[in-house]
């Protein structure tokens, strides 16, 4: 059963030094900023982290590096204008970084959803990304095999839930939250509103209630301006 608790600290209270997390989010547009704030006053350090970028100024994942937390980072594109926490810490080799491809990080995550044990694509074949991995030839074509990406926590920003804990998102917030709620031992969700168990058609519920374990309800938080369309 979902439980429903009151505030972000007592969310991320469960996660400790040396776990896994994955965190939601496409630059700001999706981040559930107030865990990750909670997670950074929670003191856990040493953790792997996997998201499509490596933080924004200086708020959500990008205070989490800049706080010295993450070990290890696993995404598509760890640097851009605003990334000088995670630019800061990889010149000083105090974080490690593996990058994937955006198809392949969406894919691999499916994959440890989904209980598949890997995938063949021939995104990164021919380069760097491809060392050290199993190749073949399909078709008269060259593939790389991609291995699923599970975590021990999943940080996901979702827009409603109901009293059973099933999820639907707000335009671009949704991006890699579906995924990563079933790729997660523990999945962990801000919304900006809870109601009723049967207020979400079934119809357009995104992530079953199964895949839910933990939710506070966030009204004051802002959505990012990708997020109104903007």
């Amino acid at each position: 059963m979902t439980q429903f608790v009151a505030d972000p600290d007592e969310a991320v209270a469960g996660i400790g030094d040396g776990v896994s997390v994955m965190i939601g989010g496409f630059g700001t547009a999706g981040q559930p900023v107030e865990l990750i704030e909670a997670l950074v006053r929670s003191g856990a350090r040493d953790l792997t982290v996997v998201n499509n970028n490596a933080g924004n100024g200086d708020v959500g994942l990008a205070a989490l590096i800049g706080a010295g937390r993450v070990r290890k980072i696993i995404c598509s594109f760890p640097r851009q204008s605003d990334s000088h926490h995670f630019d800061a810490k990889y010149r000083a080799g105090e974080i490690e970084l593996e990058l994937v491809p955006q198809g392949n990080l969406a894919e691999r995550i499916r994959a440890g959803g989904a209980g598949l044990g890997g995938f063949f694509t021939p995104t990164g074949y021919g380069t760097l990304l491809a060392e050290g991995r199993e190749t073949r030839e399909i078709g008269g074509r060259h593939y790389v095999f991609e291995l699923p990406l599970t975590a021990d926590f999943a940080l996901v920003k979702a827009h409603r839930a109901d009293g059973m804990g099933n999820l639907t998102y707000r335009k671009t917030a949704r991006n890699f939250g579906p995924v990563m709620a079933t790729a997660a031992r523990h999945t962990i969700v801000q919304v900006a509103q809870v109601v009723p168990t049967g207020g979400i058609d079934p119809e357009v519920v995104v992530t079953p209630g199964i895949f839910v374990d933990t939710v506070v309800e966030l009204p004051s938080a802002q959505p990012a301006p990708e997020e109104d369309g903007q």
